[in-house]
């Protein structure tokens, strides 16, 4: 349970660190992607970001 816990982890935060990348191309203008597509891809992010925090918190309490 310990490494699926690490595992969720791991992924969180990678997977916020991509939010944090696409909230920095929306601050730079000219990007290419509109930003309407960044938005929803850095919503998208965050999201699946809380919901493998939530499921690594849940499994380390668990064990």
């Amino acid at each position: 349970m310990k490494t699926g816990a690490l595992t969720f982890f791991i992924l969180s935060v990678i997977l916020l660190f991509g939010t944090l990348k696409y909230l920095v191309e929306l601050k730079r203008p000219g990007v290419y992607p509109p930003k309407q597509v960044i938005k929803k891809r850095a919503a998208g992010l965050a999201g699946s970001a809380c919901i493998c925090l939530l499921v690594a918190l849940m499994l380390s309490y668990l064990s």
